[in-house]
């Protein structure tokens, strides 16, 4: 389980890297813009995907390091991802392609808090 659950969590990774570079470099393939080519699709994007990523990510770490305290594991894991996701955010200023969004950007948080909440609660 474990080994499955850190693989998922690097597979999961990996994909999310690979959207960004494709959005930043505006290569993101069509058949996939269509999945949220709707009122507010990017917003749910941002929740579900960053929200996948943090239930993974809190579900290893807590599968990593079972020994400590499980609020603060959440909690730290969760920060360092809101930052990861914060900078990524800010760094869409940098590419002609892209556009820094707060919504974009709060959207990302609720789904790292809600996702990271579902983790903690299968733990116990």
């Amino acid at each position: 389980m474990k080994k499955g659950l850190l693989l998922a969590t690097l597979f999961f990774s990996l994909l999310i890297v690979a959207i960004v570079i494709l959005a930043n470099l505006d290569q993101f393939p069509r058949p996939i813009e269509y999945l949220y080519d709707f009122p507010g699709g990017d917003k749910v994007g941002h929740f579900v995907l960053f929200g996948i990523l943090s239930f993974f990510l809190n579900k290893s770490a807590s599968s990593l390091f079972p020994n400590r305290i499980p609020v603060r594991l959440t909690l730290t894991v969760s920060l360092l991802l809101a930052i990861v996701i914060g900078l990524e955010e800010w760094s869409q200023s940098l590419f002609p392609a892209r556009t820094m969004s707060l919504i974009d950007l709060l959207a990302s948080y609720a789904g790292v808090a809600v996702f990271a909440v579902l983790a903690y609660w299968t733990k116990k």
